[in-house]
């Protein structure tokens, strides 16, 4: 009956209502009579409602009386709220006001005061678009153009500040200037701030026009101080800015140089007084007007009746003006006039020797003709040369072959200490010849100018453990001390090359080295290798380090001792053609550096085969039938009666159907084949490999001593599978060798 969301009043009242209502039907039941003991229950019963509601009663009143405690605390928060709102507002500086939707609520007295014209409309309850249209309105605001930024415009639904903020100026008649902020609160209502910014815009527009008079002066001083007469004018065609120089060259009166002067009338003023002797200048320079209006660049060159030349540029300005330069070039014109008789008679001149040239061109002809017959003889001559030294290599190695095989031979056979020490000296002699040939040789390889080099990829560990086991009885023979730093990188070089350069700086080591140790060894050196040979030897002086690389000079003081000197100058020219720097650090009495770099390379990408290397020589027979091919007899004979006492059967041929015959009579094909590269008439050891191969339908094993180390005879040998073996012939490179191929064939 009583709903609780009631206000406290309204259920007290009902509750009274109610009781009173009990009360007088217990009292009218009473009157109509009953029963003494009814009356009583009735009583009773009434009287235990009455007090449950009494106890409502009295928490309703308890509650009510929290309530209105509550309220009145509210109300005085409220009230202080409002005290401090007026106070804050009362002191801003600046116009404050607060509306809530949409209508204003409370304001400060600077925001009424602002325009008078619309202080009367500054009530509570004045709505926000009706605010901004008296604002608009007002007769107050400055009304020129940049006075006020769009802020007075009645704002739609859509385009005012639900944006969250925005801000404008405006210019009030008395140069007052105010910064309109709107802001729009969290819980819709908009605050409007008036702020003052007079101070600012006066002290920006004081900065600019301060700007603006320096900006003027450092422009008029640099036109003053330049030597060309320079003029601007604005759209309409009115003098801004000029120099003297520009009055001085044109001759025009400051009159009529005056800010504001028009163009036209100084062009008149030059017309008239025909200054510039050219005619019909008024229809060119109205031309040039409407050019430089168009955004064009217009230029002409004029003379004065005193012969001093000007050059007048007129070039357009971003805001439709102009600017006029005049420039006396006198000086260039008198110098172009100069020129111009020079030119004519220096084309005179040239004309003349033109002439002369020809004749000259005639007897040039003559003469290249007469030097490309003596280039083409000395071309002759070097390919002479180039087959000269080839041949001389063959026939010069051919004789040292067959007596070194013989040495070979009678180095067994003699037993006296005697004849063994004749016999060793006569194989120093030959090796010592051996050496010096193939060094000149070497030499005059590298200098011809189709030097060939076969640079691939390979492990240089084994380079280095072939000098070392080359070069390891030199050493022990003097006693030195011989290491070589064992290497597992892989480099990019001519490896026949580098390692005749390796061994070539060891052997030089140990030669000048009388005591000590010899250190051959590896270092990085970015993407380079450097190779580096350590000696404790003599050392080399300052002025001797770079003439030592010249054939057949020894450094200073080393007395004659072994060799030609002929090493350095095979290291230094191998290695400038295969692009390897060659550097030396010595100091005379300690010891001496050479090193050589070469590029690295990726470890197990060999771009050829590597080269074979022969395994040490067997000491029992060999049980083979081996055919020779060599057109030399006392080589043929020497090279028979050796493997005849290693124990072989020798079938010997001096060419290649010799060796045709003797395989077609025997019927049956050698075990392996050693022939001569260059055999008689025309006829060589490839020619016999194939023979032989194509009658025996197999492939025969093959080596092929030659003299001849050009690339294509070592590509050919990996192409045809042969091995290729140089003169003059190490007997034990060469029985290991043959018993490697013919090993490799059984297996």
């Amino acid at each position: 009956m009583i709903d609780p969301n009631e206000p406290y009043e309204v259920q007290i009242a009902k509750q009274a209502k109610i009781i009173e209502a009990l009360i007088d039907r217990a009292e009218r039941g009473h009157e109509v009579g009953g029963s003494a003991y009814s009356l009583f229950e009735s009583a009773i019963a009434l009287q235990a409602e009455v007090w449950e509601k009494t106890k409502d009663l009295e928490k309703a009143l308890d509650t009510l009386g929290r309530a209105s405690s509550e309220l009145e605390i509210a109300y005085q928060t409220q009230e202080r709220i409002q005290r401090n709102l007026a106070d804050a507002m009362v002191a801003m500086e600046g116009g404050f006001a607060l509306f809530s939707e949409d209508r204003l609520q409370v304001c400060n007295a600077q925001f009424r005061h602002l325009l008078p014209d619309i202080e009367p409309l500054i009530k509570p309850g004045l709505g926000f678009d009706d605010y901004l249209t008296a604002v608009g309105a007002s007769k107050y605001l400055h009304r020129s153009e940049g006075g006020m930024i769009d802020y007075a415009q009645p704002a739609s639904e859509e385009s005012r500040p639900g944006k969250r903020f925005s801000s404008f100026v405006m210019e009030l008649r008395n140069d007052r200037w105010f910064q309109i902020s709107c802001r729009q609160t969290n819980s819709g209502n908009i605050t409007v701030l008036q702020t003052e910014i007079t101070d600012i815009v006066r002290e920006n527009r004081r900065e600019k026009n301060r700007l603006i008079d320096q900006q003027a002066h450092f422009l008029q001083a640099a036109f003053d101080h330049m030597a060309l007469g320079i003029c601007t004018f604005s759209p309409d065609g009115e003098l801004l800015v000029r120099n003297e120089r520009f009055g001085e060259l044109l001759g025009v009166p400051l009159s009529l140089l005056k800010k504001g002067s028009l163009f036209q009338r100084i062009v008149e003023h030059v017309e008239r007084h025909e200054i510039l002797d050219r005619k019909g200048r008024r229809a060119e320079f109205a031309a040039s007007f409407k050019g430089v209006r168009r955004g064009e660049t217009a230029q002409e060159r004029f003379r004065r009746r005193d012969g001093m030349s000007l050059d007048i540029r007129i070039h357009s300005l971003p805001d439709g003006g102009f600017i006029v330069a005049v420039m006396d070039v006198t000086i260039e014109t008198q110098a172009a006039a100069l020129l111009e008789r020079r030119v004519q008679e220096r084309t005179v001149e040239l004309t003349e020797a033109n002439r002369l040239l020809q004749i000259h061109a005639d007897e040039q002809t003559k003469i290249e003709g007469a030097l490309r017959q003596a280039k083409e003889a000395a071309e002759a001559a070097h390919t002479s040369k180039t087959r000269f030294l080839a041949a001389a290599s063959h026939d010069l190695l051919q004789p040292i072959n067959a007596a070194k095989l013989y040495l070979s031979m009678l180095t067994d056979a003699v037993g006296q200490p005697g004849a063994k020490e004749v016999v060793s000296r006569l194989n120093r002699s030959f090796a010592s010849i051996e050496t010096l040939l193939q060094a000149l040789l070497d030499i005059s390889r590298l200098d011809s100018s189709g030097a060939e080099f076969n640079v691939t990829s390979f492990d240089l560990g084994n380079l280095l453990q072939g000098v070392a086991e080359d070069l390891a009885p030199l050493a022990a023979e003097k006693g030195i001390d011989l290491r070589i730093a064992p290497s597992t990188r892989w480099v990019t070089s001519d490896q026949r090359y580098l390692m005749r350069c390796v061994q070539n700086l060891v052997a030089n080591a140990i030669q000048y080295t009388e005591r000590g140790r010899v250190l051959a060894g590896c270092r990085l050196s970015g993407s380079r290798l450097r190779i580096e040979v350590w000696d404790t030897g003599i050392g080399v002086s300052p002025e001797d380090q770079t003439r030592i690389f010249n054939e057949f000079t020894r450094a200073s003081g080393t007395g004659k001792g072994p060799g030609m000197g002929l090493g350095l100058s095979i290291v230094e020219r191998a290695c400038r053609h295969l692009e390897h720097p060659v550097r030396l650090v010595s100091q005379p009495g300690r010891g001496s550096v050479f090193s050589i770099e070469v590029p690295l390379a990726l470890p197990g990408r060999a771009s050829a085969t590597p080269i074979e290397k022969a395994e040490p020589i067997l000491d029992g027979s060999l049980d083979l039938i081996v055919m020779v091919v060599e057109n030399d007899a006392d080589e043929l004979h020497a090279m028979t009666q050796v493997l005849e006492s290693w124990g072989a059967s020798v079938l010997a041929a001096a060419s290649t159907v010799n060796a045709v015959a003797l395989m077609q009579e025997i019927g049956t094909a050698p075990d392996i084949l050693l022939a001569d590269y260059q055999l008689d008439d025309g006829d060589d050891g490839i020619e016999t490999i194939r023979a032989l191969r194509t009658l025996a339908g197999a492939e025969i094993p093959a080596i092929v001593i030659s003299a001849n180390r050009q690339r294509e005879l070592l590509l050919l040998g990996n192409e045809m599978s042969f091995a290729v073996l140089a003169k003059p012939v190490q007997l034990v490179r060469l029985r290991a060798l043959i018993d490697w191929k013919t090993r490799a064939r059984v297996a």
